[in-house]
């Protein structure tokens, strides 16, 4: 009945083999030994008899050289026999080792020689020519079927990039000093504007778009995002680096160290359990009476009758019925039956109890042990409780307005004439105060706005996440959109349509599959490629948001902004309305298959049996990892953002994420307890009342706003929300941001007027080449034929 705790593990990635093996569909196996083929063809004429692994360094080298001078060939299918041997040396020269450790030992070897030799920048010029290559495009767009055989060129390039980049991205404890130099300055050439004047995630981002406006169909979508995803991971750094720089940010605004660290925390957390709902409970006692009745013996049966024990209904309490009628406080009572439509639920909760935390009041069953093993009090709170200057200012204007009658601003050091537990309370309030950093950036933007002249330019710090900010800024909603449009199509609960994209052109076959087993094997790699672009995509929005608040907090808010335009939210909602357990349990593998394993091992015999049966764990990592980087997202979106709060409740976000409370996830668990915890006021008495275990639940794993009543909500719940008001004028405060920031004509109206004939007159204008052709004409066009108004010197302005 119960499901059990799940030991994951949140962190930037998968392990190094797991997220390799992702690279590739099981569509992709026979090109495993193609590539091996084509170096092998090629490396024998070279080596004369001896193996890659006996070479020295400097004789790889000069091999590899050799290889960078023929990708320099006019003909493509002899550059795209090149490349292949190229991703035959960084997949770790696998027809030479015995075991995936070698495999790995090998690969990160060649890699790093591989980059030393400047293959990178080879590679990205040749993925420019394929991006920009019209007639392979063109014929895509015909074709009414696209398969693996369109992107060839595209995969092998994108392949090679992503090895590098993963393996030179991931550290390991033997590293050698060469390659911890050369990881540094790979990451600063990645996150630099080097290729044409901008990142290299910048070429990735176009390729999406280029991908989702359908003018370029056949790009292998899935390599394409996995590896943008890792260059912004390894660029501008994962979780645990973002948790150090927002140290060192703290420190230099001289602000107090955060009060606990949240990587740590979340670490620490054990998960709940959901608790039994009202059914399984009528079943446990149920069950149980029958086991009394089969204990006793037919002799005690005779004398007692037939039945032992007096019989009781097991749901007498009002409350339970509660429990059925559970209702949206937005609708009237004839509506209560649309909550539970058969489209929006997933088939194990139609017509029935939702199976979560119903506070229903049954008799319980015999406790199974002592009474003192069950009690569990918590040791204390994970989270010290924060309180912001706005809190602190609101309680006092409204302590000043009940004692005093008149209020004093924004002053929270005044405390004349307020009784002395007021004065307790402000000084526990302050001991509280948190002040983050969007909070000072908001504050400076205000005081550079109101004073452009007095405070002057300001100095700009040219981090990764600013680089990558200026180059999306022209483009960024076509890039929220489009990512947006691949999770929409990659999500399982998407239904198939006519109009959506396709995102299957890296993983279906020339030729379709005719046996069952071949139909099985293309389903479950079907399943695995939506998985693991969902898993991207989630990671790769979730790093942005963090990244840019942490730049500054308007960074954030457009891209958030964007997000929700883009519908966002009922996107993510519309993810998790599914039986969330079946999705983290899926088991769309097979182990035989995944790189490295298959080309070092003999592969077995596949049959229907083995490829249901799947792995042996207990979960799947990528599934898990995506769903808690959509609730953060989530979290992201609506924090502190009462309009986008009221979207959760008006799409009845509630019994969808408390399904996913079923998940024994610690940390997943908590993001749900944060979205349900900022809505709870706005549901009623009602279903509070009928969920006290999940509000117990937030209470004891959330972090506690002093002054933040939002449990009860009882002077808030007829408060307005205008959605457009609250987002126009965050739009407003963004846009007068970047016109700040970013705008090189924004001080027009500032610029002293040069008075002086010679050097106006001295100014070098940038002509067009042919225009001396033309001159006399442009002077017949421009001076001689316009008429000058010489009065008009005269007159006042």
């Amino acid at each position: 009945m119960e499901s059990p705790n799940l030991e994951f593990e949140y962190g930037d990635s998968d392990t190094l083999t797991a997220e390799l093996s992702e690279l590739y569909s099981y569509t992709e196996e026979p090109e495993f030994a193609l590539n091996r083929d084509y170096f092998e063809e090629d490396f024998r004429s070279h080596a004369r008899g001896r193996r890659w692994t006996e070479l020295t360094v400097d004789e790889q080298k000069a091999y590899v050289m050799r290889l960078l001078d023929a990708l320099e060939v006019t003909d493509r299918d002899k550059r795209l026999k090149v490349a292949r041997a190229i991703l035959y040396l960084a997949q770790g020269v696998f027809d030479e080792c015995d075991t995936e450790v070698d495999v790995l030992h090998w690969s990160r070897h060649n890699i790093f020689l591989l980059y030393d030799m400047g293959i990178f920048t080879a590679l990205l010029e040749l993925l420019s020519m394929e991006m920009d290559n019209s007639q392979a495009c063109s014929s895509a767009v015909r074709k009414p079927a696209i398969s693996l055989a369109d992107s060839t060129e595209l995969r092998v390039l994108l392949s090679i990039m992503y090895l590098i980049v993963e393996m030179i991205r991931v550290q390991t404890e033997d590293d050698r000093p060469e390659w911890r130099a050369a990881r540094e300055a790979f990451k600063t050439e990645l996150g630099s504007p080097l290729y044409n004047g901008e990142p290299f995630a910048l070429l990735l981002f176009t390729m999406v778009t280029k991908f989702c406006s359908m003018n370029a169909p056949h790009f292998p979508m899935k390599k394409v995002l996995l590896l943008l995803w890792k260059t912004v991971l390894f660029t501008l750094g994962g979780f645990e680096e973002l948790q150090q720089m927002k140290v060192r940010a703290r420190e230099r605004l001289s602000l107090p160290p955060l009060p606990e660290d949240s990587i740590k925390v979340v670490r620490a957390m054990r998960a709940a359990s959901p608790p039994a709902s009202a059914m399984e409970l009528i079943e446990q006692q149920q069950q149980q009476k029958r086991g009394r009745r089969s204990r006793r013996s037919a002799f005690v049966d005779s004398l007692e009758g037939d039945s032992p024990f007096p019989k009781k209904q097991p749901l007498v309490k009002q409350d339970s019925l509660d429990t059925y009628n559970e209702r949206d406080p937005f609708k009237n009572d004839d509506a209560r039956d649309e909550e539970e439509d058969p489209e929006d639920t997933d088939s194990g909760i139609e017509g029935e109890v939702d199976p979560l935390d119903r506070d229903v009041i049954i008799q319980p069953p015999p406790p199974l042990r002592p009474p003192t093993e069950r009690v569990n009090f918590p040791k204390g709170l994970p989270w010290a409780p924060k309180v912001r200057e706005k809190d602190i200012e609101h309680f006092l204007e409204t302590s000043r307005n009940k004692f005093i009658g008149f209020t004093l601003g924004s002053d929270t050091k005044t405390l004349v004439g307020l009784p002395r537990p007021i004065h307790e309370s402000v000084k526990t309030l302050k001991q509280h105060k948190y002040v983050s950093i969007s909070e000072i950036q908001i504050k400076r933007e205000e005081e550079l706005l109101q004073c452009p002249l007095s405070l002057g330019e300001e100095e700009v710090e040219e981090t990764p996440a600013e680089i990558l900010y200026v180059g999306m800024l022209p483009n960024l909603s076509q890039y929220v959109i489009a990512l947006l449009k691949l999770l929409l199509a990659a999500a399982p609960t998407s239904k198939a349509k006519t109009d959506s994209i396709n995102i299957l052109a890296d993983v279906l076959p020339e030729e379709m599959p005719i046996t069952v087993l071949q139909s099985m094997k293309l389903g479950i790699d079907v399943n695995r490629h939506k998985e693991i672009i969902v898993k991207a995509i989630s990671a790769l929005l979730l790093l942005l948001l963090k990244h840019f608040k942490l730049n500054h907090i308007y960074q954030f808010e457009i891209v958030s902004q964007h997000l929700v335009f883009a519908n966002c939210i009922p996107l993510i909602l519309k993810f998790f309305n599914q039986n969330i357990m079946s999705y983290i349990s899926a088991k769309n593998s097979i182990c035989v298959l995944d790189f490295p394993h298959c080309v070092v091992h003999e592969m077995p015999e596949l049959t229907a049996e083995s490829l249901e049966a799947g792995d042996n764990n207990q979960f799947c990592w990528r599934n898990l990892f995506s769903c808690i980087n959509l609730l953060r997202i989530l979290n992201k979106l609506t924090k502190w953002k009462h309009s986008r709060t009221m979207m959760l409740v008006v799409f009845k976000s509630a019994p969808i994420l408390k399904r996913a409370l079923k998940v024994k996830q610690a940390m997943m668990q908590l993001y749900v307890l944060k979205l349900l915890k900022i809505q709870t006021k706005y549901l009623g008495r009602q279903w509070r009342k009928s969920n006290m275990k999940t509000m117990s639940a937030i209470y004891q794993k959330v972090r506690h706003r002093l002054n933040d009543d939002w449990a009860y909500g009882n002077d808030i719940d007829a408060r307005p929300w205008d959605f457009q008001a609250e987002e126009c004028a965050l739009r407003e405060s963004i846009e007068k941001f970047n016109s700040r920031r970013y705008d090189k004509n924004r001080n027009g109206d500032f610029v002293p007027v040069d008075n002086c004939l010679q050097s106006v007159l001295g100014q070098r204008v940038e002509l067009p080449d042919d225009f001396h052709y033309s001159y006399e004409m442009w002077l017949e066009r421009e001076v001689f034929s316009q008429p000058i108004q010489w009065e008009g010197l005269l007159q006042n302005p």
